[in-house]
């Protein structure tokens, strides 16, 4: 760092995104999606590419009416945000303080103890049970600001929606905020209690089940004075956060429901045959509602596996917390992609015995 960095940054630990490789690579490692996205998609980005020279429209309109029909909302109770990551951001900034610390898992979303560091908000942190599981009761009455990744990452695990209401009922004093990005494979979503608690944001993403990591898009949905506030900081940072181009793709896409729904079937499909013979193959793993798995094995570290996958051309990710060092999160690609991931993990076996 430059001896001019501010002094309140100087011990801030960022977050380390998936690795991109520069040769050619199976990437297993950044939970994106093995399809393209919907040809909607790319048509409506392509035609809105010809009006760059103008800037986007810094309410999103179109695509806040979109979303909020396909969610059941009104377009106040939406905000649409640069990638998800942006929405936790705003809400980090608008929600937290001395007096409402962030409150989040020992183990999931890494981005969110980094967002509290770089917002200078306190934080605290809750334990996972054994099991990888979120107790309910340990975020009772919690004090704080609550960030729930739902399913959690990189776990793979889910709570049911009557555990959400448990915890946004214990907490009205403060605002839980429940991360879905992974929600369109195979967990239930908060949106219907919106109606009911104001003290709810739901946050989710383009990303995974859209195929639209490359166009950074997400969203927040909550009660409209919550989306008011996220909008005050949105409109004090960056008002055209979101460019024209993905706007377009955005509406393209939800246009484009049934696509999306298929896509997300196939990886579960291929979720369930991967997970099966890989506990065939004598792997733990969790039960798994996401596009990733989350997997160890007794005769071999997680850093070992994850070095003699990528010596056969394929990226898995893998950390080095305490708690998770034994395990990989091994994203669900193609059925191809996914073979040559089971055919390396028998040869690494074999030569173990």
């Amino acid at each position: 760092m430059s001896r001019f960095l501010s002094s309140r940054y100087s011990r801030l630990v960022p977050y380390t995104p998936g690795e991109q490789p520069r040769v050619r690579m199976i990437k297993l490692n950044t939970n994106e999606s093995p399809f393209p996205p919907s040809p909607k998609a790319v048509a409506a980005a392509a035609e809105a590419a010809r009006s760059l020279e103008l800037y986007s429209d810094p309410d999103c309109r179109l695509l806040r009416q979109t979303l909020a029909a396909r969610l059941g909302r009104s377009p106040e109770e939406v905000l649409v945000t640069n990638g998800s990551d942006e929405a936790l951001h705003f809400a980090t900034l608008a929600f937290c303080g001395e007096a409402s610390p962030a409150v989040f898992a020992d183990v999931t979303y890494g981005f969110y103890p980094v967002f509290a560091a770089v917002c200078g908000v306190p934080s605290r942190v809750v334990p996972l049970r054994e099991d990888f599981t979120i107790d309910p009761a340990d975020y009772a009455a919690a004090g704080g600001t609550i960030f729930l990744a739902n399913p959690n990452a990189p776990t793979g695990l889910a709570l049911p929606l009557s555990a959400i209401e448990t915890i946004l009922r214990e907490n009205p004093g403060h605002v839980v905020i429940v991360d879905e990005a992974y929600v369109d494979f195979g967990a239930e979503s908060a949106v219907p209690l919106i109606p009911k608690y104001d003290n709810l944001l739901v946050v989710q993403t383009f990303s995974k089940s859209r195929s639209m990591a490359g166009a950074r898009l997400g969203f927040a949905a909550g009660q409209a004075p919550l989306i008011r506030d996220l909008d005050t900081i949105r409109c004090s940072t960056n008002p055209y956060n979101v460019n024209r181009m993905t706007l377009a793709a955005g509406v393209g896409a939800l246009e484009d429901e049934e696509y999306t729904r298929r896509n997300c079937r196939a990886i579960i499909e291929t979720r369930t045959r991967v997970l099966r013979e890989m506990r065939a193959l004598g792997f733990e793993a969790t039960e798994s509602v996401t596009n990733f798995l989350f997997v160890r094995h007794d005769a071999l570290s997680g850093a070992d596996y994850a070095r003699a996958l990528r010596a056969r051309g394929i990226l898995v990710r893998h950390f080095d917390a305490p708690r998770i060092a034994d395990y990989n999160r091994i994203t669900v690609g193609s059925d191809a992609e996914m073979d040559a991931l089971l055919d390396a993990t028998r040869h690494t076996l074999e030569e173990l015995s």
